[in-house]
């Protein structure tokens, strides 16, 4: 109260900053002494941040007004960071690398390419955790240091290089040849492919206009640009690329009556045909799809990814087909 007192109690020196400058409050009399100690922090700050501050009390409340300061006008300034991140934690890894937790603290951070982080398994994971071409970081890099791993028919010598849903990884020493592709529990499965089979591999369209000089092109999900595509393709559609030259040989249309496999959401993994598709205007387009065992599921337009036709891929499966089981199904299964 006002009239309890000249003097209030001085916070020690050792105590918080924190604590000193945004006092908790328990009544609206709390809250408006912190709103004041807040003013003198605007006024301090200058003629255009008590301006700032004015307005702001008078649109927010309270709570949201004494977080603002605490940032804009505190001493404790909020800085910037100093470019992009480095570093990945383990924990923060993706689900579907599969990493055991106790294994280290830190995980690869892939490098920036044609896949997103959350998409993608890097390079030293595929030969080490996949493969186990090596035991250590330092294996992997040996091995790519001898220019034997090929991605998309292209040498990569970074360990971390992000491979993402349909790359063909090549090592041309074995001669082996391997198709990263979900398996029906949404997770990176390397699936091992034959040579006439690695010589292609399916893209999404992503987005289809003119280039420079009015040249039509399409953009592919793997960070792809194609010139002079044919006509009939479109958003959405699947295209099959010749590896070797770069040329699109045939396409699938996004439509009715194509078997198609889902690249995200909680059905990630699974495969079947299109039953329908409803559009709704201002929000997401849905697609029903039905399995190879008359289950039926719906998912977002763009978590969808065209394969084949009916109930013909173009790309061999994984163990699985694309099926996913019930929880007592796998139960028999295994038993």
């Amino acid at each position: 109260d006002k009239l309890g007192g000249v003097f209030a109690p001085k916070p020690s020196p050792g105590a918080c900053a924190t604590e000193r400058e945004t006092p908790r409050w328990d009544d609206g009399d709390a809250a408006r002494r912190a709103l004041d100690v807040a003013f003198s922090w605007a006024f301090r700050a200058g003629v255009h941040a008590a301006r700032r501050a004015w307005m702001i009390r008078k649109l927010t409340d309270e709570f949201f007004f004494l977080t603002l300061f605490s940032r804009e006008l505190g001493p404790h300034k909020q800085r910037m960071a100093r470019g992009p991140k480095k570093h990945l934690k383990r924990l923060n890894a993706p689900k579907h690398w599969m990493l055991d937790k106790l294994g280290g603290v830190f995980a690869p951070k892939p490098s920036p390419g044609p896949h997103k982080q959350r998409e993608c398994l890097p390079l030293c994971l595929i030969l080490r955790n996949r493969l186990k071409y090596a035991l250590t970081y330092k294996e992997v890099t040996t091995i790519l240091m001898q220019r034997v791993v090929k991605v998309d028919g292209k040498i990569r010598m970074d360990k971390c290089f992000p491979c993402g849903i349909m790359d063909v990884v090549s090592i041309e020493k074995t001669n082996e040849h391997f198709r990263l592709i979900y398996d029906n529990k949404g997770r990176f499965v390397v699936h091992r492919i034959e040579a006439i089979e690695a010589q292609y591999k399916l893209c999404k369209v992503k987005s289809k206009k003119l280039g420079d000089k009015g040249v039509p092109c399409v953009g592919l999900h793997d960070g792809r640009t194609i010139r002079y595509p044919d006509p009939v393709i479109k958003e959405n559609d699947t295209v099959l690329v010749d590896i070797a030259t770069n040329k699109i040989s045939e396409s699938i249309k996004f439509d009715v009556g194509a078997l198609c496999m889902i690249t995200g959401g909680r059905n990630a993994g699974r495969v079947g045909v299109i039953q329908r598709r409803e559009k709704h205007m201002g929000s997401f387009e849905i697609v029903h799809l039905k399995d190879a065992a008359g289950q039926e599921f719906a998912t977002r337009g763009t978590n969808v990814f065209a394969i084949g036709t009916g109930n013909k891929p173009l790309i061999s499966l994984p163990k699985g087909k694309g099926i996913k089981l019930s929880i007592v199904d796998e139960m028999a299964k295994k038993a």
